[in-house]
């Protein structure tokens, strides 16, 4: 009787094993998406010509590998990113004022005559398995900037 009724514990456990197995389930894992992009709202106002232009591109939360961050759909084809960081694994959350550091910066050019007007490019952060976004308003003339 007892050797049936462990026969029939070990099946109904492997069989519950098999069942989440197949359904998806699985325990939390360890890479789970505890940090975001925190780019947001940002305005680069161009009122002159220069080599480079750099803009924050913080990430806030928690994370076990490296993240990088770039900037793309520059509003010119002249425009290239230059780099951008590697942030190390690791924590950033924001102080007593809500304030977070900046951990991230991406680096890019763009051309010395533009018209006067207004402009989007997008700033990532990746860590190869998921990607967060914000917009970088770019502002050229000083009539245009806030």
């Amino acid at each position: 009787m007892k050797a049936r009724r462990r026969g029939a514990g070990m099946l109904l456990g492997l069989s519950s094993a098999l069942t989440f197995s197949f359904l998806g389930a699985s325990p939390a894992s360890a890479s789970s998406a505890t940090w975001t992009l925190e780019a947001q709202g940002q305005e680069l106002c161009v009122r002159y010509a220069a080599a480079w232009w750099a803009a924050p591109a913080p990430v806030a939360g928690s994370w076990s590998s490296e993240i990088k961050v770039g900037i793309r759909d520059l509003p010119f084809e002249e425009s290239k990113m230059l780099a951008g960081s590697t942030i190390a694994p690791g924590v950033n959350k924001p102080d007593a004022d809500g304030n977070i550091a900046r951990n991230g910066m991406v680096f890019f050019t763009l051309p010395y005559e533009i018209q006067s007007g207004e402009y989007t490019a997008e700033i990532y952060a990746t860590d190869g398995t998921r990607t967060d976004t914000d917009t970088l308003r770019i502002v050229f003339g000083e009539e245009n900037c806030r």
